[in-house]
């Protein structure tokens, strides 16, 4: 609920935060600027500061996240989330998915990141492969989208919005 997270401790709601975009600087801005009215507010606030980020805040972000087609481990929230986000990986693209992330990997240097929620495996790897063909500057534009796509998702379950 929105009236607990605004009434946490800053700490705690800085743990909260980072459960949904694993950046130090994210989670301190957005804890700072509580409390927030409504969901959208948050919302807003959350996906300007994903955008905001320095790009070391980005990778900082990115490490903390599994490569789309391995099945995320532990029992925290984040990896719970990213299991549900990529239940639409198919087994049988699992090494097409491998050999893609390594390409990328390669290419731009961090995990490849796509909103995963909702897409099939064989969207996922279709995106993956048309990025490839970007260059770093669009490329980076595209992983701030994810990251806030994926950001304002697990905002909502935090808040108790979504599923």
């Amino acid at each position: 609920m929105l009236t607990d997270f605004n009434a946490r401790p800053p700490a705690e709601a800085e743990a909260d935060l980072l459960a949904c975009c694993a950046s130090r600087a994210f989670a301190g801005k957005v804890a700072a600027l509580r409390p927030y009215a409504d969901p959208e507010r948050l919302l807003d606030a959350a996906g300007a500061a994903v955008l905001e980020l320095a790009w070391d805040d980005v990778l900082e972000a990115l490490s903390a996240h599994p490569r789309i087609g391995e099945r995320p481990g532990g029992g925290g929230r984040e990896a719970s989330w990213s299991r549900q986000e990529q239940s639409g990986v198919e087994d049988g693209l699992r090494a097409a998915l491998a050999e893609g992330n390594r390409a990328y990997e390669e290419r731009f240097g961090h995990v490849y990141l796509v909103c995963a929620t909702g897409l099939t495996g064989a969207q996922m790897l279709a995106r993956l492969r048309e990025r490839l063909g970007n260059d770093e500057e669009r490329e980076r534009a595209v992983v701030r989208a994810e990251l806030a796509a994926i950001t304002r998702l697990r905002l909502r379950r935090l808040v108790g919005e979504g599923p």
